[in-house]
């Protein structure tokens, strides 16, 4: 067994590089990572973050997470690489991915050693974390997190560190994110077609949740709803762990496309007028005020008027939709009593407005608009809801030492071949030429 990622050093800054790639937007951020000091180290905070390059494309090839044109995939990839490479003015090799894709599920399961009545000690900690880390998954599904989210000593649960204490036997709660090993395969293959390496993957709630939540919220338990174009993923954090996920398949495409069929008009003139004038909340006024909407097969300059009360019943449905399935999700999930009250809404979909408001009335739940923290250099534009993914994946190194399974055993399901770098590069050449 061995850690997830190599820990980051705690001397010397470190330049780590991200991909975000999307059903509507693929994200490229290359950033410095540089240790703090020992008194301004902050749970899964250990460095500061000054964003050197940035690079954003509208996604090709991809629906809800998933490859479905290699080509084009490839090529919105290269062309955010790129940007952010200029940007920084540097080449990059190998890069962190988000994945929505591949039907994320999570399992619960626990661990246990015998310690013989002595003090636990670091060695112990590790033999129980390897019992945890070998989990194993049928040939069709890869682990993807496998974290510990708790220990029992002698059947006393809650234990967060129980180095030095007293025990016959030490057990650990662990909680393994698993997903479909060939969407995965995909999306690393059109990353590794621009001639670059998948360092890890990281589920993309996951990531959500370590931008734009704070500690108390963590600690009390939170449920942190990711809404983007084609996929609404959940991650749920109990006592400051992740111990929970899930998605679904619709997203704030859905809603355009609702959008383009409602009222005639393409799908970029539909995100348009969703943007500049859509609300999923209804108004005395709405049936006052016209919007002009370009019509299917009209010239641009023509437009036909409707009421802002017409595009308010057609994204409205599709929103309450959309969060009807995140409550029965959670409710679902065994965790709706630890959460609480507490819903933090991030991804590009959520900036619509009027969701916080209803998601409150069919959640019940207090909800508030998550944005990404504590990182500085990102561009004005970069800085909203839908780049909480792209921060959180900068965020993942700090806190990957906690996770420990087979990395090689992952790298065969994950690659098809020994995870040998040069030997995907071969296999590519072959394939390519």
């Amino acid at each position: 067994m061995v850690p997830r990622m190599r820990p980051l050093s705690n001397r010397r800054a470190t330049v780590v590089s991200v991909l975000d790639v999307g059903s509507t937007k693929v994200t490229c951020l290359i950033a410095k990572l540089t240790p703090r000091t020992a008194d301004k180290v902050l749970p899964g905070r250990t460095h500061d973050m000054t964003v050197l390059g940035y690079g954003m494309q509208r996604s090709r090839g991809m629906k809800s997470g998933t490859v479905v044109d290699l080509e084009e995939a490839e090529q919105s990839i290269r062309l955010a690489v790129d940007a952010a490479e200029r940007m920084a003015g540097l080449t990059i090799e190998s890069l962190i991915l988000n994945l929505t894709a591949g039907r994320l599920k999570s399992e619960v399961f626990r661990a246990n050693v015998d310690v013989a009545g002595l003090e636990v000690d670091e060695a112990d900690i590790q033999r129980v974390l390897s019992a945890g880390g070998s989990h194993s998954v049928t040939d069709s599904r890869s682990v993807v997190h496998s974290l510990p989210i708790g220990y029992a000593l002698d059947g006393s649960r809650g234990i967060k560190d129980p180095i030095g204490m007293l025990g016959k036997k030490l057990a650990v709660d662990m909680h393994v994110v698993t997903a479909e090993t060939a969407p995965i395969r995909n999306l690393e293959l059109a990353v590794n077609r621009c001639h670059l390496e998948v360092e890890t993957m990281v589920a993309t709630p996951y990531a959500s949740g370590l931008s734009t939540l704070v500690d108390d919220e963590a600690d009390l338990g939170v449920a942190c709803v990711d809404m983007g174009g084609g996929t609404t993923s959940m991650a749920i954090f109990a006592d400051g762990a992740f111990c929970h996920v899930d998605a679904i398949a619709i997203g704030g495409h859905h809603v355009t496309m609702d959008i383009a069929q409602g009222l005639s008009t393409r799908l970029a003139d539909a995100e348009r007028v969703k943007t500049l004038h859509g609300s999923a909340l209804a108004t005395s006024s709405d049936d006052h005020e016209v919007i002009g909407v370009p019509s299917v097969g009209q010239d641009r300059h023509d437009v036909v008027n409707v009421p802002r009360g017409a595009l308010t019943r057609i994204i409205r449905p599709r929103v309450e939709e959309i969060l009807e399935l995140v409550r029965d999700r959670l409710a679902a999930s065994g965790f709706a009593g630890r959460v609480g009250k507490r819903v933090v809404l991030t991804g590009g979909a959520s900036q619509l407005t009027g969701v916080v408001e209803v998601a409150r009335r069919i959640l019940g739940r207090n909800v508030r608009l998550g944005r990404p923290l504590g990182i500085a250099g990102l561009p004005q534009a970069a800085k909203g809801a839908a780049f909480a993914g792209a921060v959180g994946l900068l965020i993942y190194p700090q806190v990957a030492q906690i996770e420990q399974f087979d990395m090689r055993q992952q790298r065969r399901l994950m690659t098809g071949t020994g995870g040998n770098y040069f030997a995907r590069v071969g296999q590519w050449l072959k394939e390519s030429w």
